[in-house]
Order: C-alpha cells, then structure tokens, then sequence
C-alpha cells in the first residue's frame, strides 16, 4: 500500500504528514528517534475503517528542526495546525512512547478535540530527577558520538530475549533512527526532560483511555507506571515484552487498537 507523504509549513517550517482512509480520524504520533515509516504495518490495517494521519514531529523524519528545544507543547501546535489544514476537529491519538507525551500535551491544550487517547508504551508522569540527568547525560552523549548513541539507544529498546529473533527489524530502526539530525534528538531530549506531569489528564479527562505497556520495558519500567492508572478509567494492556510494542507484538497490538477504536 502506497501512502503518498504530504507536507505543510509552520512558522516556515517544513512539517510532513500522511492522511490516508475514511472514517474516525486516527492520529498516530512516533517516538523519540522514530519518524511516521514506524506506522508502516499499523496504519493500513487501521485506514480500512478509519482517516489515519501519520506526523513526523519537529527534528525527526521529513519534518524540520524549530529551534533548540522542541518542547511538547512546540509539537502539539504542529499537530494542530495539521489538522486545521485538514480541517480535522476530533481525532482519536495513539501515541508512542515521546508521541505519547505529545498527545497528553494535545489533550491538556485541545480537550474538546480529543475523541480517545492511547498511551502505548508511554506515561503521564514527569521526568524523575535521576531521568531528568540521564537526559543530560544523553545529550552529551550524542554530541560526543552520534552514531555510537544512536545505536545503543535503540538496542536497549527491545526485549532482551527479541534482540535475535528481531534481528533484522532492529537494523531497519537503527537506520530509520540515523536519519535524525544531532539537533532534532538534541531539542527532543531537551523537551522530554521540560516535559510537565500530566497524570491528571488520565484522572479527569472523559474521552476512552487505554495505556499499552511492556513487561519488560527497559525504558519505562513495568511496576513505575502502574500507579498512574489507579482509581481511574483507564483501560490497561499488558504485552509480556519490551518498549516496541508495534515490532515485538505486531499483531496483537492492531488487534488491540480496533478493539479500542470500535468502543469510540
């Protein structure tokens, strides 16, 4: 299936999309160090009963950098303006992992836009101090070896006993995490480490809610991020593996994201 790639400027910014199907609008939202080709086996399998909009957010994929730190709040206002040239007004938003910390940021700015919220292998909480060093230490990191850090990174996202089996996956994710520019994860890492807690969303909001977790996430850790849901709505799917739920549980994660969408 071909997704023709769209493009729109913002503040003279390139920002790059895609917008394929018909029916409730789905905006899918990548991660750090991913682009929208990470939706690539997701997105047909939603578009045939519903609108999918992919969305490289600032400093990654065919989207441009807008200044030194793209803070959450600097993407929502990129996935707002792409719906307003689409003339969008309520979207359900998946989104993983930093594109999670994105649409808890959408959903605080636009509530009334929001029609259901996915945080899959993401979380409402705040950088802790100790995370909020480790996003300095990043930083540093990158500056120092650009390629060595980008390769770790995505190594340490996958499930230790998937490091073999998703061998081949995992080199396509290094290579699509390569093409982010030094200040595109830079800005990034710098906006994650700013980002503000927004437990209360998943508290207070009305729309459906669901959290996807890894059982052995080596980023966001399992048993962390299961107060967050406590004496809320919020529907809980557990995968028993790691932080790439759309490689490592391909297929029930679709199966997961209908069954969601058929509820909205």
């Amino acid at each position: 299936m071909f997704i023709k790639m769209k493009q729109i400027l913002y503040k003279n910014t390139a920002i790059s999309y895609s917008d394929t199907g018909k029916g409730t609008t789905v905006v899918l939202l990548h991660g750090f160090l991913e682009n929208k080709t990470m939706w690539k086996d997701l997105a047909p399998i939603l578009s045939n009963k519903n609108r999918v909009i992919t969305i490289d957010l600032l400093g990654h994929g065919a989207t441009d950098c807008l200044g030194y730190v793209h803070s959450m709040e600097d993407n929502v206002e990129i996935v707002k303006a792409v719906l307003s040239q689409l003339r969008i007004r309520k979207a359900v938003f998946v989104g993983h992992s930093m594109g999670g910390y994105v649409a808890l940021a959408f959903a605080e700015l636009y509530p009334n836009a929001v029609k259901g919220l996915v945080l899959m292998n993401s979380t409402s909480k705040e950088d802790s101090p100790e995370r909020k060093h480790n996003r300095d230490r990043a930083i540093k990191a990158v500056k120092q070896n650009y390629i060595n850090f980008v390769r770790l990174s995505v190594a340490n996202l996958f499930s230790e006993n998937n490091q073999k089996r998703l061998e081949k996956e995992i080199e396509n994710v290094k290579l699509e995490a390569l093409k982010t520019p030094l200040q595109g994860i830079v800005a990034s890492l710098e906006g994650m480490k700013i980002r503000k807690d927004r437990q209360f969303i998943l508290n207070e909001s009305k729309f459906p809610k669901l959290l996807i977790l890894g059982e052995k996430d080596g980023v966001l850790i399992y048993k962390d991020n299961l107060p967050q849901i406590e004496n809320t709505d919020v529907k809980l799917v557990t995968f028993q593996d790691g932080h790439m739920s759309h490689i490592e549980n391909k297929e029930e994660l679709g199966k997961t994201l209908l069954d969601f969408l058929k509820v909205i």
